[in-house]
C-alpha cells in the first residue's frame, strides 16, 4: 500500500528542500540559487509569503519529508461580480516521485482550498517549454483558455 501523503503550510525549516526542488529542472536549474547558506531573497520571500493571509506556501509530506511543493494565492477581482481567484505556481515534486501521484494530489488539493475560500476559478501558468506539465494540467481539468503574456522585469 502506497503511503498517505500529508499537506500543510510550510515553515521556515522547509525552505531548504523547497528551493532544492525548485532548482531541480533544466530551467529551474536557470533562474533559482540552490546553494549553501541559501540567499537571503528567499528567506525574505518566504516572511512576504507566510504574512499574507491571502498567500498559502503549501508542502506535500511523507513520512515527515518533503516531497512536494505549491503557492496559492488568493486575489480578490472586480470582475465576475467581486469574485476570488486562486492562482497556483511553483509546482514541484520530489524528483524521486515524479509520475507517481504527488503532483496530481497537490493540485487536487488546491482545487478543495480554493472551494473553502470561496474562489469562483483556479488558475495557473507552466512554461511552455514544459510541455509534460501542459499535458498533466490538461489532464486534471484545466483548460487553455486565454492567452497569457509576461514582461521580464530587470
Amino acid at each position: 500500500m502506497e503511503k498517505e501523503i500529508k499537506f500543510r503550510i510550510a515553515t521556515e525549516q522547509d525552505l531548504d528542500r523547497i528551493v532544492e526542488m525548485l532548482a531541480d529542472d533544466e530551467l529551474g536549474r536557470k533562474r533559482e540559487r540552490y546553494e549553501q547558506p541559501l540567499p537571503e531573497s528567499y528567506t525574505k520571500a518566504f516572511k512576504a509569503i507566510t504574512s499574507d493571509p491571502n498567500n498559502e506556501l503549501i508542502v506535500a509530506y511523507q513520512d515527515n519529508e518533503v516531497i512536494g511543493v505549491q503557492q496559492i494565492t488568493f486575489t480578490p477581482y472586480i470582475t465576475h461580480q467581486g469574485g476570488w481567484r486562486a492562482t497556483i505556481e511553483g509546482v514541484r515534486t520530489t524528483p524521486s516521485l515524479r509520475g507517481k501521484g504527488v503532483g496530481t494530489e497537490l493540485i487536487k488539493w488546491a482545487i478543495q482550498r480554493a472551494n473553502e475560500r470561496g474562489c469562483h476559478l483556479i488558475q495557473l501558468t507552466t512554461d511552455k517549454q514544459r510541455v509534460d506539465s501542459l499535458r498533466f494540467y490538461e489532464r486534471l481539468g484545466f483548460k487553455s483558455t486565454h492567452e497569457g503574456l509576461k514582461m521580464k522585469l530587470n
